[in-house]
């Protein structure tokens, strides 16, 4: 998992942020990729509108920040961009995702066994001690009991959406 975000990606976030506010949306991750031959400076939104993101809404933010980027020219290489949402399953990839993500169910994935698994799945309660703090550990309570898993051990973490719930 990222701490924070870095190189391009770092470099692209603060001339567009205010940008994808004004279209009614925040900037959920931001990454620049190598994809085959390509490069793509991918930008995901998220809103706390009912409904959430459309495809209207990555419309709209695609053309409010691509003239930006134009003038701006903070990627010295060809690339795509392309805006898109979290989806239903979101990753979570950064410190304040883990906040704002706390009460959801979750999969996480470590690097190493923590009690002889490297998968876990449960309710995503936050960092220790209710800060945004990757030096606390990741609350999960997986049933029986609360595990704490040091942000650093996480690969990967994503929400899990019940389909049978709907």
């Amino acid at each position: 998992m990222k701490k924070e975000l870095s190189g391009v990606a770092a470099r692209v976030y603060p001339l567009i942020e205010n940008t994808v506010h004004e279209c009614g949306c925040e900037i959920w991750d931001l990454e620049f990729v190598k994809e085959g031959a390509d490069r793509i400076l991918r930008i995901t939104i998220d809103t706390d509108r009912e409904g959430g993101i459309g495809i209207e809404d990555c419309e709209r933010v695609n053309r409010a920040v691509d003239p930006i980027l134009d003038e701006e020219d903070p990627i010295d290489t060809s690339y795509y961009l392309q805006v898109s949402s979290p989806g239903i399953e979101r990753d979570i990839t950064l410190p304040w995702h883990i906040t704002a993500c706390a009460g959801e169910r979750v999969e996480v994935r470590l690097f190493a066994p923590l009690d002889g698994s490297r998968k876990y799945d449960g309710i995503l309660l936050g960092f220790e001690g209710g800060e945004t703090d990757p030096a606390c550990p990741v609350l999960i309570d997986i049933g029986e009991k609360t595990i704490a898993i040091e942000y650093e051990a996480i690969s990967k973490m994503k929400t899990l959406f019940d389909f049978d719930s709907i």
